[in-house]
C-alpha cells in the first residue's frame, strides 16, 4: 500500500476510534450526571425515602410550635424545609444524581397534592396535617392551657395584642390562633377592664380608675372584686388593679 494511503487510512481509522471513546465517555459522563454513582435501582430508594422523610418531618416540626410556620401550615413547611434539602443535594453533592432529586422533586408534589385532596374529602385528615385554630382569649380571659399548646408566651401573645392598639384585655372579645399560625382578634364593642397588655415596668401608661374595685389576675386576666386567695380559672394568686382604655 502506497504510504499516503496508508497514512490516510491510519488516520481515518484513528478518528474513529477517538471519535467512538468520545461518543463513550461523553454518555457515560451524562449518565452519571442523570444517576450519579449510586445504580438505577437507587431511584426506587429514593421513593422510600422521601416518604418517610416527608412523614418525620410532620412530627418533626409539629412540636416547634404554630407561630415557628408563619403563615405555613406544618405540612407546607415540612414541605419546603424537604424542597430546600433536596434542591441543596441536586446541585451540590456530585455522586447524586439529578433524576433522584427530580423523582424526589415529583415525589413531594404528589405528596402535597394527595393530602390536599384527602383533606378537602376527610375533616380528620384535614385536621391532623393542617392543624386546627385555638381559642387563646375569650372574653378577656386568657386560654392558657390552649397558650401552652400552642408553645406561645404572655409575652408574645400581649405583643401582638398591643400591635393592633389594645392595651388591656377588657378590650378583647376572642382572639384565635389559627392554623397557619396567624393571629384573629375581635374586639369588644363595649370594652370592660382588664389586665393590661403593657410592660409591668412602664408604669406612666397605665391607667385605673380610683373608683375600680376590680382585680385582674396577673396570670390569666380573669377579674373579681378580691385580690385575697387564688383565682378561680388558673389557681395563682398574683393580682393587680384592673385598667382601662388609654
Amino acid at each position: 500500500m502506497p504510504f499516503f494511503k496508508w497514512h490516510k487510512f491510519a488516520s481515518i481509522k484513528l478518528y474513529q476510534i477517538n471519535h467512538g471513546t468520545l461518543l463513550c465517555l461523553m454518555m457515560k459522563e451524562l449518565h452519571r450526571i442523570l444517576f450519579g454513582e449510586a445504580p438505577a435501582s437507587f431511584l426506587l430508594e429514593v421513593l422510600i425515602r422521601t416518604v418517610v422523610i416527608v412523614i418525620l418531618l410532620q412530627f418533626i416540626v409539629r412540636p416547634l410550635g404554630k407561630r415557628m410556620s408563619g403563615q405555613l401550615t406544618i405540612t407546607e413547611l415540612a414541605i419546603v424545609i424537604m424542597l430546600g434539602a433536596i434542591i441543596g443535594a441536586m446541585a451540590e453533592i456530585p455522586d447524586k444524581g439529578l433524576m433522584q432529586g427530580a423523582l424526589a422533586l415529583l415525589l413531594i408534589a404528589i405528596f402535597q397534592r394527595s393530602i390536599t385532596w384527602l383533606g378537602v374529602h376527610n375533616e380528620k385528615i384535614e385536621n391532623l396535617t393542617q392543624g386546627k385554630f385555638s381559642i387563646v382569649v375569650k372574653e378577656g380571659v386568657i386560654q392558657l392551657p390552649a397558650l401552652k399548646k400552642a408553645l406561645i408566651t404572655k409575652e408574645q401573645l400581649f405583643t401582638i395584642l398591643r400591635s393592633q392598639e389594645i392595651y388591656q384585655l377588657g378590650q378583647v372579645k376572642r382572639v384565635y390562633l389559627e392554623a397557619s399560625g396567624a393571629f384573629s382578634i375581635y374586639k369588644m364593642k363595649t370594652p370592660s377592664p382588664g389586665l393590661s397588655t403593657l410592660p409591668t415596668t412602664d408604669n406612666e401608661l397605665h391607667v385605673t380608675r380610683a373608683e375600680e374595685p376590680l382585680k385582674a389576675c396577673t396570670s390569666c386576666g380573669n377579674l373579681r372584686a378580691s385580690d385575697h386567695g387564688a383565682c378561680d380559672v388558673c389557681k395563682q394568686d398574683e393580682w393587680a388593679p384592673a385598667q382601662i382604655n388609654i
